[in-house]
């Protein structure tokens, strides 16, 4: 039963038993006790007491004075407290699981969303720019994304390996359709020694290195945000089914349904002696305070350190303006790179062939193909933002859990007349203890013992998740990226939000450098009008997009790029 259904029930029931609930002297009925009891089991009453009477077998509910409860009566009374208090922690952990879960599915779905794009805008540069190997790349360019997700939703895959594949796939198709266009190899062998020449003739310079950059910055911490909202989920779960102490269910017994024995069905707990019972239950849960704490603190600052490069979202959607860079360097490198491909693999055998041209299905490229435009309001950012200033509000849950159900749901109203667990009194007159196990020695109402084995693993898992989240909140100085499964690899050392490998700024190298943006640039062209210069270093060409050089180098520049402009439709 619904616990809020219940206590609405439960209350009405008692207002119409009112009047014949307070005790008197003279009083010998137990009507109103058996009416509830009946009620709250939906049982018979057969055997339940009419009048008070002694209780010689009663083990907690014991009074000098005549009672209304038998031994099995208070049986079941000790199962319904405990039943109550875990339906009034459901509810109580209610909102707080609502909100982490919500946010856990939305964030996966605006990834998914996020991923799917990001893939649209690569096969779209493929299809409108480089259409005669568009689709050949369709299959390289699916499973690197396929990839990225695997890795987000907590698959062991390695970002430096995929990163790899992805550019060692395309390094062939931009050599036979770009490079050496007229004439191919259609031999799998000729395909597979260019694909393996890739990292020795580094035909995309060091754009493969700056994508396995920003997408270890970006997706490692987006990954263990999401991983550390499902651990959250968990501990709710975990902390909403804990078994109680047999001492714990028998103060719960003695705090709720003792004074029915009495008569006393209307009367509610005092407020110290309320806590006093209820932080002894939950000692161990509020032993999670400080890494609950901790771990809110830690999402929040992962949360405001994933900006720039180290937003998944800014990563993501210009990741088709890297592989477009890397393309036409490739291009502009494309007679070394013939002649360093001819050395490690041979002449290719020369048979013109024919690349069949982009296609796709209208209706994919009607709803599946169009990059629509992006609210700047709704931001992943802005939704993680939204979410750690709600969050925020329970850094204190766990220690401040007894407090509220007392106040907001056992508790007597101070001034009122209230049980202090032997009979109706003003106040309360014990110590009130604090929250925690040490705190409990002192407890007259519980005893506690030990530590919860349950309790202790949940603190494990927090702990855990929590090391991660500081690790993963990239520093102002230097900020390590650990690979699973690997010793190194794409471990890196990054100083600062941007650096020269991020593209935003010129180091004099030759190396292209480009500032990204988000946008919702949609490719329609091959765009030279970037092009500023070629630097030409160790008898080879690389693309500069800085705008360096002056105007001494415009008019051959202008020479070079109507000779660029000529060839290109031989290229498709």
């Amino acid at each position: 039963m619904d616990a809020r259904i219940w206590r609405i029930g439960f209350r009405c029931l008692l207002l119409l038993v009112f009047f014949g609930s307070a005790r008197s002297e003279g009083e010998q009925t137990c009507a109103e006790v058996r009416k509830l009891f009946q009620w709250r089991f939906v049982g018979a009453v057969k055997g339940l007491p009419d009048a008070p009477r002694a209780g010689p077998d009663l083990q907690v509910c014991i009074s000098k004075k005549p009672t209304c409860c038998t031994r099995k009566m208070e049986e079941r009374y000790q199962i319904a407290a405990r039943q109550d208090l875990q339906q009034v922690l459901q509810a109580s952990t209610s909102t707080l699981k609502l909100l982490i879960s919500r946010n856990a599915a939305a964030f996966q779905e605006t990834l998914e969303t996020l991923i799917r794009q990001a893939e649209n805008y690569t096969s779209i540069l493929f299809c409108n720019t480089y259409r005669n190997m568009a689709l050949e790349a369709a299959a390289a360019v699916q499973e690197f994304f396929t990839d990225v997700g695997l890795y987000l939703f907590g698959v062991d895959v390695n970002p430096e390996e995929f990163v790899n594949r992805f550019f060692d796939s395309l390094f062939p198709l931009v050599y036979h359709h770009l490079i050496n266009p007229s004439v191919t190899d259609s031999s799998l062998e000729y395909s597979e020694c260019i694909r393996m020449a890739r990292r020795d003739v580094s035909p995309f310079g060091n754009i493969p290195k700056r994508v396995m950059g920003q997408m270890g910055r970006s997706l490692l911490p987006s990954r263990t945000f999401l991983q550390a909202l499902n651990l959250g989920i968990e501990v709710i779960n975990t902390t909403d089914h804990l078994h109680f102490s047999k001492e714990c269910s028998r103060a719960l017994l003695r705090m709720q349904y003792c004074p029915h024995c009495q008569g006393l069905t209307l009367s509610k707990p005092c407020m110290g002696y309320c806590l006093n019972v209820a932080r002894g239950c939950l000692a161990h849960m509020a032993e999670l305070n400080p890494h609950w704490h901790a771990y809110i603190q830690s999402l929040e600052e992962l949360s405001n350190a994933m900006h720039g490069t180290y937003d998944v979202e800014h990563v993501l959607l210009n990741f088709h303006l890297l592989v477009n860079d890397a393309v036409i360097q490739a291009y502009l490198n494309g007679q070394k790179l013939a002649e360093q491909v001819n050395k490690i693999c041979g002449h290719p055998v020369r048979t013109p062939t024919q690349s069949p041209p982009c296609s796709f299905d209208p209706s994919k490229e009607k709803h599946g193909m169009k990059i629509s435009p992006r609210n700047g309001e709704e931001t992943l950012a802005n939704r993680r933002k939204e979410f750690i200033n709600s969050l925020r509000l329970y850094r204190s849950f766990y220690g401040s859990l007894a407090h509220q159900l007392c106040v907001n749901e056992l508790a007597a109203v101070d001034g009122l007349p209230c049980w202090n667990g032997e009979d109706l009194v003003k106040s309360y007159t014990q110590r009130v203890v604090g929250n925690g196990i040490k705190a409990q020695s002192g407890n007259p109402e519980v005893k506690v013992k030990g530590t919860d084995p349950v309790i202790n693993q949940i603190i494990d898992k927090l702990k855990h998740i929590i090391q991660l989240l500081q690790g993963r909140s990239p520093k102002p100085n230097k900020w390590e990226l650990p690979q699973p499964g690997s010793g190194g690899g794409m471990a890196e050392q990054v100083s600062g939000d941007c650096d020269d490998e991020d593209g935003c700024g010129g180091s004099g190298s030759g190396e292209v450098k480009r500032t990204l943006k988000i946008t919702n640039w949609m490719p329609d062209g091959m765009n030279f009008t970037d092009v500023k210069r070629i630097h030409h270093t160790g008898g080879s060409s690389t693309l500069d997009s800085t705008g360096a050089g002056g105007a001494a180098g415009t008019q051959p520049m202008t020479f070079l790029l109507l000779g660029v402009l000529i060839l290109l439709p031989g290229l498709w």
